[in-house]
């Protein structure tokens, strides 16, 4: 995943889109507004991907998919294949974008700067999996054949500029994550919570009890299945620098403190689905430095969410080309993608190629 696109981790999201959904070319490799990687030079990319364990593991961080060698043993599954044609073509639309509209050309140390972001980037993606690379993101990076790490390089680079230009970006340096936090101090409250997970059968007799008075501890006693009915449904408390933190406030952020919402929430758990009740029983406000990890997210995921809009413009006017033997363009839930080829199904980049050639021999 994550700036302007998913490889720039501060504000990344996936970047998808074209002219026109569906458009192909049969002509060899990926193209770009003109801008092209030929098939060579994508394939000798997908053997290095295969052939370089770091890389695949941080790869597979930004894009959950399978990096690793295919059917054949020399290639690519079909769908890591399209997934590094999606991450390539995202970065070329960027890097053409910004250097035709925007006159924007990086300098040395520009783009010293931005393998730095995506190296940084790279690693917080792993660790944000629990991913344990077999080496450094710079080592990764390293492994890269020379026109790929340079590509990478400059669409980071050229990443982190459009995002500057957007006017509803927020720095985030420390004077302007301070001046966030002051406007919002109450979103970082420790926030103490009980819960309730109910049968679905008993969701009503929960509704009727709730209305009728009852407390947040005796509903929880009385109808929750979780071992803290014991203490009244209590759950504990979640400071900002807590990884559940923002979940949790989320949970609660409509709320108010010792109530019960009257719609849950559903979870599964050994096949059944029960209703999950979370209440704030308790909120203290908290110091700007121990809520600086909250302040940085919620502060990135704001910049991400208006970079999505920019990158989707962006790629939805691009003309994009694909060759059908890497996948084809097509429309998903988000947008525009590239999509494993269909048919055959199942089967690696070599296989679709030799497939492909071995029709044309027989025409």
């Amino acid at each position: 995943m994550d700036e302007v696109r998913r490889l720039v981790a501060l504000l990344v999201v996936a970047l998808i889109g074209a002219t026109a959904f569906g458009l192909s070319s049969a002509s060899s490799g990926l193209g770009v507004n003109g801008a092209r990687v030929s098939g060579n030079t994508f394939r000798s990319e997908l053997a290095a991907i295969t052939a370089t364990p770091a890389l695949q593991c941080y790869l597979t961080a930004l894009d959950p998919v399978s990096f690793s060698t295919g059917g054949g043993n020399d290639t690519m599954a079909a769908s890591g294949a399209a997934a590094w044609a999606n991450l390539r073509i995202e970065g070329i639309s960027i890097t053409q974008y910004a250097k035709s509209h925007l006159k924007y050309h990086p300098t040395a140390a520009t783009l010293a700067a931005a393998e730095t972001s995506l190296e940084s980037e790279l690693t917080q993606a792993a660790a944000a999996k629990q991913y344990s690379c077999p080496g450094t993101s710079a080592a990764a990076l390293a492994a890269m054949p020379t026109e790929m790490r340079n590509a990478e390089i400059a669409s980071q680079a050229s990443s982190l500029y459009l995002v500057s230009k957007l006017d509803t970006t927020i720095p985030l340096t420390a004077k302007s994550m301070e001046t966030y936090y002051a406007s919002h101090t109450s979103s970082y409250d420790d926030l103490c919570v009980s819960i309730a997970v109910v049968p679905l059968s008993k969701v009503n007799a929960f509704a009727v009890a709730q209305a009728g008075g009852e407390s947040v501890a005796a509903l929880a006693t009385q109808f929750s299945i979780d071992p803290s009915k014991t203490a009244g449904g209590v759950a504990g408390c979640f400071a900002p620098s807590s990884t559940s933190y923002i979940s949790v406030r989320s949970d609660v952020s409509t709320t108010a403190l010792n109530t019960f919402p009257t719609t849950p929430q559903y979870i599964s758990d050994n096949g059944a689905t029960d209703a999950l009740f979370v209440a704030p029983t308790k909120r203290t406000p908290t110091p700007y430095a121990q809520a600086q990890s909250a302040v940085l997210a919620d502060l990135q995921n704001q910049n991400a969410s208006s970079a999505n809009t920019v990158e989707e413009t962006i790629l939805y006017r691009a003309a994009i080309e694909v060759d059908p033997a890497f996948g084809r363009w097509g429309l998903n839930t988000t947008g525009p993608s590239v999509f494993a080829p269909s048919l055959p199904a199942k089967v690696d980049v070599n296989r679709v190629k030799s497939l492909t050639t071995s029709a044309t021999s027989y025409q």
